[in-house]
């Protein structure tokens, strides 16, 4: 306990299943609440939130956050969060903006640069300098479309703009935006926290400022740790760097809660969509306001609702959405949203029309009076509560720190004033829950109380419009037009003046020295590597990992692909979507989908196709199917794995159909979010094989593929999709080895139950995967407001000695040329450059974008700058320290066995990644001047942009070939 005096010790609460210790502190001064996750963990955690509810859609929060990190009053630099980025072996950097609440994490395994890290974060956060021109920068302004032409048309420039104007692009964005916007008429969620274009224009510098005093204050902090940190000399660290200059502020930042509505609102509003075809683009939603997400009894029995409500196709909510002929599949916002002050349930479809609004909202009401009147079978509620278990259980940290995963959990507890401890020691709580929801007529109360009863409920509809996108940039050319006609002279010269005295802040080199880094010598030379503890070979071969698992088994079948052509390899991605939603062991799919959840945790499938470690040309590729269970669960699970493998039941075509329709749905929902990731993808698939069937199984052309099939089921049904999945697990055989990971106490129950479910197994020798490379266009329109570019040129793969320079100078490119002129200057969310050594090649990308033309002469003009300058060893060590950074990202524990388990299947080898890293660490200056002419000076190389539509002019006069998805 903490015996700093500047903090009280409030409490303490052990929770067992998470090994670990909350540890509640409060500053005695500020009253500022200190949580510390205690546990031996060598990842620390650092975390520091700001209630922030604005009352407008103006981005305030959203912007402070990017402006907070552009200069301290320790650290007047224009850039220090950047710059730390590559001044630090930090696992996670980054700041975000919630609804209600604004987040600065971090995270580093190693001492001194945590508390690096740490220095910057607070003075960041508590003492930012807040220049007017970083405003500019990151939020909004005007500037000259002529560069020194102030009688040129205006235009709006601003990274915070254009990332929203990528944002908003999104349907789906703008489904949770406008029904949260009515199931909370008065509270901070009824406003976009994020920004509306439009409205982003309207905040002024003053309001930024009058914002950060009142909300970025200790005694509306939050600060949360997790680690093996001394809390004492963290509290020191807290008072004498920030907490000791201020008092206590006695305003209290909290939501009221919501004035409640007399009876249901149904609204329709409209999205943009630049298609002639309007058909089956409709979303439907439904959403009940719910009670306070503070009480831990209420989320719980809200989640459990839910669950029963919407887990998988059996859930009798989910059932009547995925089978309704009003819609083509259910809305991606069904369920429960527990995060704000009061918790919300919604669900709805989407691919329906204007018209069928009123149905859905009657399919939706008698479904759940069903439910009200007839309950469903205790099996169902039962396998709902596995699932509670089972997620509580389960340790992450493959995607985010699982420190931070446990904060998040607990913020918005204590961003109410309410219980974090409580919130992630759920065991106490999940009994009374399964002692309660064993009572005869539980989920027929509940319904009846928590949505039949409950009147706060909104019907919204989103309709598509052809015409909303050009009129939207109509309103916005005529407000800038009418300010350009409201301009004199000295405005004029106003505008000239901030934009140069902006371009000069951007083309200074701060000195960096002012901030602190780790250098060379605190990286360990060696790379992370987990051994398996046993591979066996009696019946099925398997390779064993015994990790810290928490009570799970992970468990994977694996086989080699046989030689498919390419039609049968097209149909790969949704044949291994599908394998495990449909019926097995002469089951139905419904049946099938009940006994999942309550055997498993999740049961999915995937094929992995890569190039050989020296040559992207050769192909091979493996099938996997992946599951996790509780170790109570060990034989039922390997039972349902070896059934799901064996005897998956592809006849039931309408069920095809449904899952055809969802894939292609998620993946159109997710291409603005993945832009670039998509652009680079197109940018390197004529470089090789390894590129290409990357491209056309994962990228845009499969995307494509998905809504072409998509729509000829609709139209004949889906017999063809029966013959080509039945076709294609014709050509498999039994699997040809198991990974399996669990702990010690797990290991047991697990080999027996998989040696059981497979006694003998025969060998099939691998085949290569045979692939001839097509042709695409390089430039799709898709609705979007912004550009997604990229650029690819062919390099070297992992094994070769360039690979780790490649890296390096990658690295050096997006920190001192392409984030300044790009992205600073551009006006781009995002850009970077990487060398891809499994594609063998190079590539440069920007995000949410407002360029094109301008951005490929960045592109290019970064490789004459870095040939051109003399000196750059303190650029090189920037750049190497990142890449190690995100080499030593530890996952979780399972995570990280799986990892390990397929880089060495693939031929990534401990060996081969270690001679890697000391490439990495042997790669100097002359050596990045010399790949940098070698592979990329006077290259051609190959060009994608993602676009918005209507942009085939631009993509003629700049050489691409279009393609409207």
């Amino acid at each position: 306990m903490s015996p700093s005096p500047a903090f009280r010790h409030v409490g303490s609460t052990r929770v067992e299943s998470l090994n670990i210790e909350i540890q509640h502190y409060e500053h005695l001064a500020t009253g500022a609440v200190h949580y510390h996750l205690a546990t031996d963990h060598d990842e620390n955690v650092f975390l520091v939130a700001l209630r922030t509810m604005p009352h407008d859609s103006t981005g305030v929060a959203h912007i402070l956050e990017h402006t907070a990190l552009c200069g301290s009053e320790k650290y007047p630099v224009r850039d220090p969060f950047f710059m730390m980025t590559r001044r630090s072996l930090n696992t996670f950097m980054n700041a975000m903006t919630s609804s209600d609440w604004t987040a600065y994490p971090f995270a580093s395994q190693n001492e001194k640069d945590f508390n690096n890290l740490l220095d910057v974060y607070l003075d960041a956060v508590f003492f930012s300098r807040l220049h007017e021109l970083d405003f500019a920068q990151e939020g909004h302004r005007v500037e000259f479309s002529e560069p020194g032409n102030p009688e040129s048309p205006l235009e709006y420039k601003g990274v915070v703009f254009n990332e929203m104007k990528g944002a908003m692009s999104s349907p789906v964005s703008q489904l949770w935006q406008g029904i949260s916007s009515y199931l909370f008429p008065t509270t901070t969620y009824h406003y976009n926290s994020g920004g509306e274009p439009a409205a982003i224009t309207d905040l002024t510098y003053e309001q930024l400022l009058d914002f950060y005093r009142s909300h970025y204050h200790p005694s509306n902090a939050i600060f949360m740790t997790f680690g093996n940190l001394d809390v004492t000399e963290l509290h020191q660290k807290l008072e004498a760097q920030a907490l000791s200059r201020f008092e206590r502020q006695h305003k209290q930042w909290r939501v009221p809660a919501e004035k409640r509505y007399p009876a249901p609102v149904a609204v329709e509003q409209r999205y943009a969509l630049d298609s002639d075809d309007l058909n089956a683009a409709t979303h439907h939603v439904v959403g009940w306001l719910l009670g306070n997400s503070t009480d831990l009894a209420a989320q719980l029995e809200a989640h459990l609702v839910s669950q029963v409500l919407l887990d998988n196709s059996a859930s009798p909510l989910r059932r009547a959405l995925e089978e309704t002929e009003l819609g083509g599949s259910p809305s991606p916002l069904c369920g429960l949203e527990d995060s704000n002050r009061e918790m919300s349930f919604m669900c709805g479809i989407e691919g329906s029309e204007p018209e069928h609004a009123e149905a859905v909202e009657q399919l939706i009401l008698a479904t759940l009076q069903q439910v009200a009147d007839e309950g469903v079978p205790q099996d169902m509620i039962d396998a709902a509560l596995h699932q509670l278990e089972l997620h509580q259980r389960e340790i992450g940290g493959d995607h985010y720190p699982y420190g931070l995963q446990l904060m998040f959990n607990a913020l918005p507890a204590a961003t109410h004033y309410g219980d974090p401890a409580a919130l992630l020691n759920l065991d106490p709580a999940l009994e009374q829950l399964r002692a309660k929801a064993s009572q005869p007529g539980f989920m027929q109360e509940a319904v009846q109380r928590l949505l039949l009863n409950n009147r706060h409920r909104v019907r919204f509809t989103l309709r598509p419009d052809a015409e909303l996108s050009e009129e939207s940039k109509r309103l916005e050319q005529e407000q800038l037009e009418a300010i350009r006609s409201r301009l004199t002279d000295a405005d004029k010269q106003a505008i000239l003046e901030r934009t140069q005295a902006l371009e000069v802040r951007q083309a200074q080199e701060d000195d960096a020295g002012i901030l602190p880094q780790v250098t060379l010598a605190d990286v360990r030379p060696q790379v992370s590597y987990i051994a398996p503890a046993a591979q066996h070979h009696q019946g099925l071969p398997a390779t064993e990992y015994v990790v810290g698992t928490n009570g799970l088994l992970y468990q994977q079948l694996l086989a080699d692909l046989p030689a498919l052509n390419r039609e049968q390899l097209t149909w790969l991605p949704f044949f291994t979507q599908a394998w495990t939603e449909v019926g097995a062991g002469g089951n139905d799919y419904l049946f099938q989908q009940q006994k999942q959840t309550a055997t498993v945790g999740s049961l999915t499938a995937y094929a992995s196709i890569k190039g050989a470690v020296d040559n992207c040309n050769k192909l091979q590729g493996y099938l996997v199917m992946t599951g996790k269970a509780l170790t109570a669960k060990a034989a039922d699970f390997s039972a349902l794995m070896q059934e799901t493998w064996n005897s998956a039941d592809f006849s039931e075509s309408d069920r095809l159909v449904d899952l055809l329709t969802q894939a292609r749905s998620r993946r159109e929902q997710g291409i603005t979010g993945n832009g670039h990731g998509l652009a680079m993808s197109l940018a390197a698939a004529p470089l090789n094989a390894a590129a290409d069937i990357a491209d056309e199984l994962g990228g845009l052309p499969q995307i494509k593929r998905l809504k072409e099939r998509a729509l000829l089921a609709q139209q004949q049904g889906g017999a063809f999709l029966t013959t080509a999945l039945q076709d294609l697990a014709a050509q498999f055989s039994l699997p040809q080895e198991v990974l399996l990971v669990h702990d010690e106490q797990g290991a047991h129950a697990h080999r027996q139950s998989v040696q059981q479910c497979w006694p003998a197994v025969g060998v099939v020798p691998a085949q290569s995967v045979s692939w001839q490379s097509g042709q695409n266009p390089n430039w799709w329109m898709v609705d979007s407001q912004v550009n997604f570019c990229a650029w690819a040129l062919p390099t070297v793969t992992m094994e070769h000695a360039d690979a780790p320079v490649l890296a390096v100078l990658a690295g050096v490119l997006r920190n001192a040329f392409l984030h300044t002129a790009i992205r600073e200057k551009g006006g781009a969310y995002g850009a970077g450059a990487t060398q891809d050594s499994a594609l063998g090649c190079f590539k440069f990308y920007s995000y949410r974008d407002p360029r094109v033309e301008g951005t490929f002469a960045d592109f290019a003009a970064s490789i004459d700058w870095v040939l051109q300058r003399p000196a750059g060893e303190d650029l090189v060590e920037q750049s190497v320290l990142g890449l190690i950074g995100s080499m030593d990202r530890p996952g979780s524990p399972a995570g990280e066995a799986k990892q390990f388990f397929h880089l060495d299947r693939s031929g990534r080898s401990r060996l081969l990644r270690q001679q890697f890293r000391e490439g990495l660490l042997l790669t100097r200056w002359a050596d990045v001047q010399r790949v940098a002419a070698q592979y990329l000076r006077e290259q051609t190389g190959q060009r994608a942009v993602l676009a918005p539509r209507g942009s085939e002019a631009l993509a003629e006069k700049l050489g691409f070939v279009a393609n409207d998805y």
